[in-house]
């Protein structure tokens, strides 16, 4: 792995890039499991010590794009959000439907074994973001309410996150919109320990 002082010289993320859109074109031709680092490597034009001095193995850099594209999603959805209200929580599980749509375009093969992977660390994401948006003098105001709201934090986003995951899975036969704004109610009523 690169040091965090490397990260930013442009020769380090020139290269980065270009192992990660070498892994973007063989993860449209093949199965994950039959990607080989050596397959990226030689995508990318550079051999595999190159390789291993950005990432760990082909499951890093397949966790870096699936971040990169949540997080890029989900930031534009709440760019402008202040708190955490049906707002904010209608535009992360919209921005939820729209991950989960865009892995079927990511990987146009059927990669079943994508989503399993890291789908803890999305939804860990998603918690982080929702109480991100938590006033901190809340969480101390009883004794209870840290317990209470990180509950509430961890079921909401893992609800937002396995609804999400049913819509696209079962061939998005309604929009998003019309998918998130049906089950709103639902996610709120879930919600009243975050929104107090």
């Amino acid at each position: 792995m690169t040091s965090k002082k490397n990260q930013a010289d442009p020769r380090v993320i020139r290269t980065r890039r270009l192992l990660q859109d070498a892994f973007d074109s063989l993860i449209q031709e093949k199965d994950f499991e039959s990607i080989t680092v050596r397959d990226i490597a030689e995508r990318a034009t550079v051999n595999r010590a190159t390789f291993y001095a950005h990432f760990v193995d082909k499951f890093e850099i397949l966790e870096a794009r699936l971040m990169e594209s949540f997080m890029t999603i989900i930031n534009r959805r709440i760019r402008g959000h202040e708190v955490l209200n049906e707002e904010t929580i209608q535009s992360i599980f919209l921005g939820l439907c729209e991950f989960h749509k865009g892995l079927g375009t990511m990987c146009k093969r059927r990669n079943t074994s994508l989503v399993p992977v890291f789908e803890i660390q999305i939804k860990e994401k998603i918690q982080t973001i929702l109480l991100s948006f938590i006033d901190k003098d809340k969480m101390l105001a009883t004794p209870n309410a840290p317990f209470l709201i990180n509950t509430a934090a961890i079921m909401l986003s893992w609800g937002m996150y396995g609804a999400a995951y049913v819509w696209n899975k079962e061939g998005c036969l309604i929009s998003a919109e019309s998918f998130v704004e049906q089950s709103l109610p639902l996610v709120m009523n879930g919600a009243k320990e975050l929104l107090g």
